[in-house]
This record gives C-alpha cells, sequence and structure tokens, in this order.
C-alpha cells in the first residue's frame, strides 16, 4: 500500500475571482511566467512544487459536491516562503506596492516574519530564521 503521507505535494490549487489579476500577481511579484494557461486557469511552478491558479467558475466542477468558499469568508491557511533578509525584501515589495498584513515582527519562535495576500485572498508570509 502506498503511504500517502511520504508522497511530495506537486501542485496546490487556489480558487480565484480574477484570473487576469492574480496571474499578474504572481508575475510581478514572484517573478514567475505561467508554465501553463487557459481560459480558466494558469500555472506557476516554484522551486518545488507548482501552485495551480483555477477560476472559481471551473473550481466548482472540480471539488462537486461541495461549496467553493466565499473569499469574505476568512482565511484558513497561509504559505510561508523561508528567506535570509525580511527587512529587504519588504522593502522590495512595498517598491512594488505590496501593503503588507502584518511585520516585519520577531516571533517568540526565533523568526522574523511579514505577510501579504495575493488578487484572490490567499495569504503568503515571508520567514527569517533568526536563531
Amino acid at each position: 500500500m502506498i503511504t500517502l503521507g511520504s508522497m511530495s505535494i506537486n501542485v496546490i490549487t487556489l480558487f480565484v475571482e480574477n484570473l487576469h489579476a492574480a496571474k499578474s500577481f504572481y508575475h510581478e511579484i514572484f517573478g514567475l511566467s505561467a508554465a501553463y494557461e487557459d481560459e480558466n486557469s494558469a500555472v506557476f511552478d516554484f522551486a518545488n512544487m507548482s501552485i495551480n491558479l483555477l477560476e472559481v467558475t471551473a473550481a466548482r466542477g472540480l471539488i462537486a459536491p461541495e461549496e467553493v468558499a466565499n473569499q469574505k469568508d476568512g482565511s484558513r491557511f497561509q504559505f510561508t516562503i523561508r528567506i535570509d533578509d525580511v527587512d529587504a525584501v519588504c522593502a522590495e515589495l512595498n517598491s512594488r506596492g505590496i501593503t503588507l498584513l502584518n511585520g516585519p515582527m520577531n516571533r517568540p519562535w526565533g523568526v522574523r516574519t511579514a505577510s501579504f495576500v495575493d488578487p484572490g485572498g490567499h495569504i503568503w508570509e515571508i520567514a527569517q530564521q533568526l536563531t
């Protein structure tokens, strides 16, 4: 039997209301070009996984009979990217017009963090190990 917990997560699909805005954000902020795109989705390859941006209208068919949650209902997760210098990246994000949700701040567990939101309401955290 395959132990799913020993396998890598290859793709995370994020549901978005505005695919054009989401694609622009991922291109401009992360410096990525879409590895694949069609009228309903765009896939961006990070170093060890891919993010699939999928229009909410197409997502309904993917997860039926479940419902696609409304963006205004709040966040239930965040993505974290480990980096060497949170302050430098925050300055770069600021120069690109990104407003931080929080940070930069030192956390009690020895990490300096800051967070921002993509156009679909998905939270991204940048984290610098301090200890």
